[in-house]
């Protein structure tokens, strides 16, 4: 049986300018400023050159000429669409950057210079594609021999596959082409000079690689003969060595994703906080002389085409209010929500001493700007700030908090530093427990339980006191 009837919803819809506000605001600068070079380059009525001034150019060119020159008759609302703070590059994507070579073309480049058959070639070359980011070989052999014959038509065997990966372990950087880490370090070995430090390194690790990993030194000691100095100097030199042979080389062809460009920049003049946002930059939006004529001939006009061109640039005007629109609001939103924070962390950004950090969460800010707690979080994402004492990303200053011993609340980065300090300063030949760890911050005024050292000692990378045991 059908019913019908009448349901009254509450919905909350944003508008076009909301949306593009929200994506704006999430963007760090450098993307930013691609944004706007875009929406230069995807809306023809627009123009950002800077205007022809009369006499300065004999030319018959019509020059562009700003939004609030158009007819006041004009049903476009007047807006201006100028921020003084443009920065001193225009174009910033025009920027040079050096292109490098990837990890694979480095291996590539050096299989082009081995005397080998096409066929043997085309193996090692296939083995090259198949190691991951770290320059390992992660599958087995038989596997690699399947899939060269199923993916690439390469018929191959056991022992030609194992014959061109020993041809790339000779590569650069050495280590590559391993497949556990064992056999990366004992490949960089191998290639040193073989003095008694490397030659007992290698040993360790050919021999007795279990209880290297998990510092049995004693069993090490009683089953090599090695002197307590021999094996010092060899674990010096097995630390120095590269686990991610692969990583060294940068894959990448972009210095702005490696890049970090500060959102803000916070000064302090005469005692006072001087906060900026220097790269943040609207230039000056200028109409085309072209289709400011069309809207002001489309007045009054009857003519079809006429109207339909003058609908088309109006659209565009329209779009490129809302977009400049959003960028102010992008650029007070992003404003309010610094001032706030540098109010919130005072005395920390007096001297960026990390135990003058306050506890600090999104909610905190939230309240202090009466924006919501997710705008707050898209604010602080891929942002940063340059102060006097180094650039930080937003992100840093937010942190839980627990109490210590007289009842106040301290930030838990103020905890994880005192815990690294008590690590640091452990006896390396026995180093700390969590339980001693947990008495070490007592005695420092930290309140703290056992599963919370554990816990801030692994989001430290701190491995078990086991683990940290040095002879």
């Amino acid at each position: 049986m059908l019913k019908q009837g009448l349901e009254l919803k509450q919905t909350q819809k944003l508008s076009p300018l909301q949306i593009q506000t929200i994506k704006l605001i999430e963007l760090p600068v450098q993307e930013l400023e691609q944004r706007i070079r875009r929406e230069f380059d995807d809306n023809p009525v627009l123009d950002d050159d800077a205007p022809v001034r009369d006499g300065d150019d004999e030319s018959d060119e019509p020059k562009d000429i700003s939004i609030d020159e158009i007819d006041e008759n004009d049903p476009i609302p007047d807006y201006r669409l100028r921020v003084n703070n443009y920065g001193k590059d225009e174009r910033p994507e025009y920027n040079t950057f050096s292109v490098k070579e990837s990890f694979t073309q480095s291996l590539q480049r050096q299989l082009g210079f081995r005397n080998l058959s096409k066929h043997q070639r085309d193996v090692a070359s296939f083995l090259i594609g198949s190691l991951d980011e770290d320059g390992y070989l992660r599958r087995d052999l038989d596997t690699i021999v399947d899939d060269l014959a199923f993916k690439a038509n390469i018929t191959s065997d056991y022992d030609e596959v194992l014959a061109m990966l020993k041809v790339i372990q000779e590569f650069e950087p050495a280590g590559v082409g391993a497949r556990d880490l064992r056999e990366c370090l004992l490949l960089q070995l191998r290639q040193e000079k073989q003095t008694p430090a490397v030659v007992h390194a290698e040993r360790i690790l050919e021999d007795f690689f279990p209880e290297f990993s998990n510092k049995h030194f004693s069993r090490i000691l009683a089953r090599t003969g090695m002197t307590r100095d021999d094996l010092k100097e060899a674990l010096e030199r097995i630390v120095k060595l590269n686990p991610s042979p692969g990583a060294q080389i940068d894959d990448t062809y972009d210095d702005q994703a490696q890049q970090i460009i500060p959102d803000f920049k916070l000064e302090i003049v005469d005692g006072a906080f001087k906060l900026s946002m220097p790269r943040f930059n609207i230039p000056e939006i200028r109409v085309n002389r072209r289709y400011a004529e069309v809207l002001q001939q489309a007045q009054g006009s009857t003519d079809r085409k006429q109207k339909e061109a003058a609908t088309f640039v109006k659209q565009k005007l329209d779009s490129a209010k809302w977009f400049v629109e959003a960028l102010k609001q992008r650029y007070n939103t992003l404003e309010s929500t610094m001032t706030a924070i540098l109010d919130y962390q005072h005395d920390y950004f007096v001297d960026g001493d990390d135990a003058h950090l306050k506890p600090m969460v999104l909610k905190d800010i939230a309240e202090k700007t009466g924006f919501d707690i997710s705008t707050i979080s898209r604010v602080v994402n891929s942002k940063y700030i340059e102060t006097h004492f180094g650039i930080m990303p937003l992100k840093y200053f937010f942190s839980e908090g627990l109490e210590n011993q007289e009842g106040e609340e301290v930030s838990t980065r103020e905890l994880k530093n005192a815990l690294r300090e008590c690590v640091d300063g452990e006896d390396k030949g026995k180093p700390l427990t969590d339980d001693q760890l947990v008495a070490e911050m007592n005695k420092r005024g930290y309140k703290v339980a056992r599963r919370t050292i554990a816990k801030y000692r692994d989001q430290l990378g701190i491995p078990k006191a086991r683990l940290r045991k040095e002879l």
